[in-house]
């Protein structure tokens, strides 16, 4: 089934959208996080501070959402393009690896700025709940008789385990055990490689997700 494309009201929106989070990383590489606020912003994408409340809670996550952006509906167009032949579990964990690593210069020096402060750490592992969505949809095509429960909780299930994949990739220096926590200040060093985490993370979901799919097969 086709997508239609977005009307005028969703497309003003989008920009609206893109024009806030692309001012909120402006803003933060050139002023610091710290000195950029809300106003500031709004300002910069040419609206009030009042829209700006409609589209993000917090200055963090509108600059976080520059980095992420769209990410979580190209995971789900990859997965949805998949060759004939690949298991869904393949398809998914080399969708995820793609869009989370392959990263351009910018995203690398927003990323840097996301290390040395907790409260954009915390932006940037809460936004791996957006993959959930689109991912539960595409689940849900390739699984047909699996049930909409089963593509929810296998992308539920996905998203936790990125999640869980970045919090120990961004252990706090010194810290080779603790995930999930973060100090209230310092640089944080990542742990490793971050492809290797994610397919870590993710091989636990193969047994699932092939058991859905044999009961989908004829």
């Amino acid at each position: 089934m086709t997508t239609p494309p977005p009307g005028l009201r969703e497309r003003k929106k989008q920009a609206t959208r893109v024009a806030l989070r692309e001012a909120a990383l402006r803003l933060a590489v050139e002023r610091g996080p710290d000195q950029v606020r809300v106003e500031d912003i709004a300002e910069a994408a040419g609206v009030s501070p009042r829209t700006y409340n409609n589209y993000f809670a917090s200055r963090e996550q509108a600059i976080v959402s520059a980095v992420t952006a769209d990410r979580e509906a190209r995971i789900a167009a990859a997965v949805a393009a998949r060759p004939a032949g690949m298991r869904l579990a393949e398809a998914v964990t080399e969708a995820v690896v793609e869009q989370y690593t392959n990263a351009g210069g910018r995203d690398h020096e927003a990323l840097l700025l996301i290390t040395t402060r907790p409260a954009l750490r915390d932006a940037f592992l809460s936004a791996t709940a957006g993959i959930e969505p689109p991912l539960t949809e595409v689940i849900a095509e390739c699984l047909v008789d699996a049930g909409a429960r089963t593509a929810r909780v296998l992308a539920a299930s996905v998203s936790a385990a990125v999640r869980i994949a970045l919090e120990s990739w961004l252990r706090p220096a010194g810290n080779a055990e603790a995930t999930g926590s973060f100090g209230a200040e310092g640089l944080v060093v990542p742990s490793g490689s971050l492809p290797d985490q994610l397919r870590a993370a993710l091989a636990p979901l193969t047994p699932a997700f092939e058991a859905a799919e044999r009961r989908t097969q004829p």
